[in-house]
């Protein structure tokens, strides 16, 4: 089969080859899918960087999320069967024409839903239904910040705060992007170059402070969000782009920049810090992914759903895709097809 191999880290445009590799062996448990596209990730341009420590060796098939059609399945696996259309999460080979995955991690989808979309759906949208639903669990009159709201996870925690009747402050980086977030229903889109979402906060919150807080930024950002969470506030860190393209004293003052709590900071105030890792969820709780990934269906043929797709790009230009999405030029999920 051919696959998108990460020969190199470094820029986008370098590290990657289309090589020819061995079809991956199926093993109980799991399903082979036939990929028709993948979507890529912020947390896949800080594996090409070398930022990402549970990444494979070199040289590697990056790739979280795939859709495709089941083209085989493993022993024991009876709620799946060959040739059913699936979105289905993968530790990493999704880069591939066929990609490995336990069957906890796979969705049957709707026929008319085009696989491009259903990419979308797995590691991002679960992501966002993970970090909203079962860490936070927003109720209605919330306030909530979603950091990096124009992209594929900050889109779906748009619309799963508005589906539960929050107020929504977002952060973009530019006048194309706010008026994105303005579309999806966001209150107080915030430019995080020209503002200081804290001071927006405090001045819309009457210096009252948010409720939830869901950064895939980190650095000092967090230091500020923890100061702009109302009592009872918790932030949500499930990334930490910040990171990007720093050299080792960069990331030193980025590291720095989290700041140190002791757990009496946060209890005096009643404020939470919560962590989310989904490659880890995945590999010690697959009921947890099975439900979110059934959940998130759910909600997409109800229509709260509606993933946003940036740009498609051919397989040919996986390097294209890495440098569209590293620099910050898409708005909703990055897509690549094998053609």
């Amino acid at each position: 089969m051919k696959a998108a191999v990460l020969i190199k880290k470094g820029p986008a445009l370098k590290a990657f080859e289309i090589r020819e590799v061995p079809k991956p062996e199926i093993k109980p448990g799991q399903i082979l899918i036939k990929v028709a596209a993948f979507g890529l990730n912020f947390a896949d341009v800080m594996a090409r960087r070398g930022m990402y420590k549970e990444a494979p060796p070199l040289p590697a098939i990056l790739g979280y999320d795939v859709a495709g059609t089941i083209d085989e399945i493993g022993a024991g696996v009876t709620n799946l069967k060959k040739g059913d259309r699936v979105t289905a999460m993968t530790r990493f080979g999704g880069y591939a024409e066929y990609a490995l995955t336990n069957a906890s991690a796979v969705a049957v989808i709707p026929d008319e839903l085009d696989t491009a979309t259903a990419t979308a759906l797995t590691t991002q949208y679960c992501t966002a239904f993970y970090a909203a639903s079962e860490m936070v669990n927003l109720h209605r009159g919330d306030s909530v910040l979603i950091q990096s709201g124009a992209g594929g996870v900050g889109t779906a925690l748009i619309q799963f705060a508005k589906h539960r009747g929050c107020r929504i402050f977002a952060t973009a980086g530019s006048e194309s992007k706010l008026n994105y977030l303005k579309g999806l229903g966001v209150q107080h889109p915030i430019n995080y170059n020209t503002q200081d979402f804290e001071k927006v906060i405090k001045d819309v919150t009457e210096q009252k402070g948010v409720d939830a807080i869901f950064d895939a930024v980190g650095g000092k950002s967090i230091k500020k969000g923890i100061r702009s969470l109302a009592p009872g506030g918790r932030i949500v860190c499930y990334g930490a782009s910040a990171l990007n393209g720093k050299n080792i004293f960069g990331k030193i003052i980025i590291a720095l920049q989290f700041g140190f709590y002791h757990p009496a900071m946060l209890m005096m105030p009643s404020k939470s810090i919560i962590g989310i890792n989904m490659l880890q969820i995945a590999d010690h709780q697959p009921a947890v992914i099975q439900r979110c990934l059934h959940q998130v269906m759910e909600l997409y043929k109800a229509g709260v759903f509606k993933p946003s797709i940036a740009k498609t790009f051919p397989s040919t230009a996986i390097g294209e895709a890495h440098d569209f999405l590293e620099n910050r030029m898409s708005t909703g999920k990055v897509v690549v097809q094998w053609k």
